[in-house]
């Protein structure tokens, strides 16, 4: 099931380069997020099935359109479909880095499948703490499953490493969303980063938070993210060592591209 493709500019800057990132939004999650920005996509699964065949024709589409990198967006509940459709598309002579775009809640047994095929890890580690974790992402082991899948990611594909133009090659880029009242417990994420995975990460520390989805019944989900709260993670972070740090606000997805053939 696929919600859309495009070079999509709505990236950080190492991954969309000139043309833009060649993004596959892939429908479905294996996360109940309360605050998904992408709900009709990730909750309400609004896309097309397509086949292996014309899934790998995208990947083709993408790279022909000149795209840096193809970008799988929540690739995890279709990857032996993907995995095939990329079989063929190299076949055919597709050579662009590969992007493992996910929420973080990755086994650690599939991802070590991905070993080879995976260029570019980018996760998300959302919470830090199991009882918040339960209660607004519907995983309890979340943070210990992010934990140990963002430490197998840096094992396979090491730190970012970018080319002459400034454009990611390969390597890790974990993405975190500051959540108001610091319910992630950023610096505790942080800290795990710096420590635990390695001293050159790069991270992007996200400042874009509002209230969206079931958001409104899960205080303080249900208001924006203050500069404030901002401003104190990025200088934690700062305090952290840590310098590889991407602090611009990020839009949303974009529009679906694909119409739901249920719909109309």
């Amino acid at each position: 099931m696929v919600s859309g493709y495009e070079p999509h500019f709505g990236e950080e800057a190492c991954l969309v380069g000139e043309t833009g990132s060649g993004a596959v939004f892939f429908t479905g999650c294996n996360l109940f997020c309360v605050f998904c920005q992408t709900w009709e996509i990730s909750r309400e699964r609004r896309g097309v099935e397509i086949s292996e065949e014309d899934l790998a024709r995208i990947f083709l589409e993408l790279e022909a359109r000149g795209c840096v990198n193809l970008n799988l967006i929540t690739p995890t509940p279709q990857i032996p479909v993907i995995l095939g459709a990329l079989e063929r598309a190299l076949e055919r002579g597709f050579h662009l880095p590969v992007v493992y775009n996910t929420g973080g809640y990755e086994r650690v047994e599939v991802l070590r499948e991905l070993s080879g095929v995976v260029d570019i890890y980018l996760p998300d580690f959302k919470v830090w703490d199991p009882e918040v974790a339960e209660r607004i992402l519907g995983a309890r082991d979340y943070p210990e499953v992010a934990r140990e899948a963002i430490k197998e990611m840096y094992r396979q594909v090491g730190n970012l490493v970018l080319d002459e133009r400034g454009v990611a090659r390969k390597g890790l880029l974990v993405r975190h969303l500051v959540l108001p009242g610091d319910l992630a417990n950023t610096r505790a994420i942080l800290r795990f980063l710096v420590r635990e995975v390695s001293a050159e990460i790069y991270i992007n520390l996200m400042g874009h938070y509002h209230p969206v989805g079931e958001a409104s019944r899960h205080p303080p989900l249900d208001r924006p993210l203050t500069r404030r709260e901002w401003e104190k993670a990025i200088q934690e972070a700062k305090k952290m060592g840590i310098f590889k740090l991407d602090t611009t606000h990020w839009g949303l997805l974009p529009l679906i591209l694909l119409d739901n053939s249920a719909e109309g």
